[in-house]
């Protein structure tokens, strides 16, 4: 796709989701950002609506505009994730108070007019959260799946398991019958599961980037991110959490440090030890249509230089 590309961000923010959106705001020349839409997943709804507009303020683009959806997953209770990002998303850092609202609008509505008023296949969505705003949103408005340009989403696994259950990744996990209607909407879908985003680890010396540059922005994604990767660091054994959402944006900047395949993807949504994970069908078993690229690897060296190089104009 050639030219600039409108994209949508519809996220939960603790910070590498902000760190995705915020990279795309700093690529004009490639991404133009019309929206940000929120969603309860890491934590509440009211605090990843509040996140999002903390990051806003800090690299001043408060510009752009912030819309708050699903307090709550379309079947089940919610599950969020204190334990991993702290009880505001975003501990590590006190980010400035945003100094503008939110939109009037609930987040679907505005996914709907937003995609439906620009020309068909124009606007990609980035998902970098559970998916219950882009299903209630593809529910209010039929045409909306054939006007969609493509989902990127950071969600699921393969061969890597699960990070919330043995078999399901937190975002599907936390509402899988939203992923499920995403998967069976039509829409081209390029998915980015574990399996990938476990190869790009904020290493001491990835880190240390942020904070010899010297600037705001910086200098608080170097907490952030250090509070951050300290859960997986423990629960692994790694020598760095991963930087699991800018992988949506570094594949819309830079798709060729990217490797995967088109694959059928279908979402348990019963199973009693399996709710919530993704069932890939990398090996083509069972002979249905691909809907999905899917990706597995990723050249991580060129993936932190793209981001946090980045991220630092801001």
């Amino acid at each position: 796709m050639s030219g600039i590309r409108s994209v949508i961000f519809d996220t939960d923010p603790s910070p590498d989701d902000a760190v995705a959106f915020l990279t795309a705001l700093a690529s004009p020349g490639e991404l133009e950002v019309l929206a940000i839409t929120t969603v309860a997943g890491n934590v509440p709804l009211a605090l990843t609506s509040k996140n999002a507009l903390k990051a806003l303020e800090l690299a001043g683009r408060t510009e752009i505009p912030v819309y708050a959806g699903a307090a709550q997953p379309l079947a089940c209770p919610l599950v969020t994730a204190e334990h991993v990002h702290g009880e505001t998303g975003f501990n590590g850092y006190d980010l400035p108070e945003p100094s503008t609202p939110l939109q009037y609008a609930f987040a679907a509505d505005a996914i709907v007019e937003l995609v439906m008023s620009r020309p068909a296949r124009s606007v990609t969505l980035c998902c970098l959260a559970p998916l219950t705003n882009i299903a209630l949103a593809l529910r209010k408005e039929p045409r909306l799946a054939a006007h969609i340009g493509e989902i990127v989403l950071m969600g699921g696994s393969m061969f890597e398991g699960g990070n919330v259950t043995a078999a399901a990744e937190f975002n599907f996990y936390v509402d899988p019958e939203a992923a499920a209607e995403v998967f069976t909407s039509g829409v081209p879908i390029t998915m980015i599961p574990l399996d990938c985003t476990h190869q790009a680890l904020i290493t001491d010396d990835r880190l240390k980037v942020l904070r010899d540059a010297g600037t705001a922005v910086g200098e608080a994604f170097y907490h952030l991110l250090e509070f951050n990767k300290r859960h997986d660091q423990n629960k692994y054994g790694w020598p760095g959490g991963p930087l699991h959402d800018p992988t949506v944006t570094a594949f819309l900047l830079a798709p060729e440090i990217f490797q995967g395949k088109r694959a059928h993807v279908d979402i348990e949504c019963k199973g009693t030890y399996t709710r919530g994970a993704s069932v890939v069908d990398w090996w083509d078993v069972s002979g249905q249509s691909p809907n999905a690229l899917v990706l597995r690897s990723i050249d991580a060296d060129a993936y932190f230089q793209l981001i946090f190089g980045r991220l630092l104009l801001l």
